[in-house]
């Protein structure tokens, strides 16, 4: 297994941008694109352009910029004679597939932009944070978490996609071998959305459970959430954010999944997993909260050291969170073994901690 000081050695991927003398062209526009142009603009580094996949492509413009076609740049350039720098995310297959063809005939990079507009994880918070992070790589339970830990990391650094590829698995793995879900399952779901993973844990399970408690702060993914568990027996929901306590937040309702703590925005009910519960048990929590998970975890100690649930945390929504989320667990609950699974995703956003 590599060692985790040999991240130190990778070339980040903004150093690359900065000195080649090939022409940089941003695939995608977009929120995405606006993140990576404010970057170019941060490190001073001109872009030839930006494109879009063919089909999309339409006399667009996007600030200030033609959006051109990549197969005008690829006939006029030559492949490999030019730089992408993806400025979207892919989450299913078809997507993941085209830009892997295109990843092998020309040079790509995905420079690492935070999920929620807090700040990227670079060279430097890898080396302030070492020690912490070769804590968290030593305490993986399998080999498998090691790789996908290390890869995670090597990608955010350089923007190469071939470490994602390379240690990527599926749910199914993660269900079956790691969290192993059983027909009596306790189930807490922090940031529910609209039931989609009370629906793949139920999959799971016969569709059997003893009791389910979920929490969604977006008022219009609620009503949804409400709507297909209307008919569910012992399945408490509640349209509230995963928090440390009882309070009230202000939430920008976003869009879709990504609903988060904000200084504009909705005033909205928080609670913690402590206080939902009451004292009473829990055997599975999953923690998927848009950049509070840290605060989610701290309201949940009481029933952690106590019943001692298995977990599910995501570990991409802030840079930190890939090595602090990790080591506030094991501050609670030193027994737990840890587990690191990426599942398909550009960039590495979906990339999952296991406690059990």
């Amino acid at each position: 297994m590599p060692e985790i000081s040999k991240l130190k050695e990778l070339k980040p991927s903004w150093d690359y941008l900065k000195e080649t003398k090939l022409p940089i062209f941003i695939y995608g526009m977009g929120d995405g694109c606006l993140k990576l142009l404010r970057e170019f603009g941060k490190y001073k580094i001109p872009i030839a352009g930006i494109f879009a996949s063919d089909e999309f492509v339409r006399g667009h413009s996007f600030e200030g910029h033609l959006v051109h076609k990549l197969s005008e740049i690829e006939e006029a350039l030559g492949c490999g004679n030019f730089v992408i720098a993806l400025a979207f995310a892919a989450g299913y297959d078809s997507l993941i597939r085209r830009i892997d063809e295109i990843d092998n005939r020309n040079i790509l990079l995905a420079p690492d932009t935070d999920a929620i507009g807090v700040g990227a994880f670079t060279m430097d918070m890898l080396c302030d944070n070492i020690n912490k992070i070769e804590s968290v790589y030593n305490s993986l339970a399998d080999e498998m978490s090691k790789q996908a830990y290390y890869n995670v990391l090597a990608f955010k650094i350089t923007g190469e996609l071939h470490y994602l590829r390379t240690c990527t698995t599926t749910p199914d793995e993660a269900f079956e071998n790691i969290l192993k879900p059983t027909e009596n399952e306790i189930y807490v779901d922090l940031g529910a959305y609209t039931g989609d993973t009370i629906a793949e844990l139920l999959s799971y399970t016969n569709g059997k459970y003893e009791r389910i408690y979920a929490l969604e702060p977006n008022a219009r993914n609620f009503r949804k959430l409400k709507a297909n568990t209307e008919n569910m027996d012992n399945c408490i929901i509640e349209n509230a954010a995963a928090w440390n306590g009882e309070d009230i937040l202000i939430f920008n309702p976003g869009g879709g999944r990504q609903s988060q703590v904000s200084k504009k925005g909705i005033e909205t009910k928080a609670t913690s997993v402590d206080i939902l519960l009451k004292g009473e048990k829990a055997t599975y929590i999953k923690y998927d909260v848009e950049g509070a998970e840290g605060q989610a975890i701290e309201g949940t100690t009481q029933t952690i050291k106590k019943y001692k649930p298995k977990l599910c945390v995501a570990l991409y929504h802030r840079a930190a969170d890939v090595f602090e989320l990790p080591l506030q667990i094991l501050d609670i609950c030193p027994e737990y073994k840890l587990y690191v699974r990426h599942y398909p995703y550009y960039p590495a956003w979906e990339t999952n901690l296991f406690c059990v």
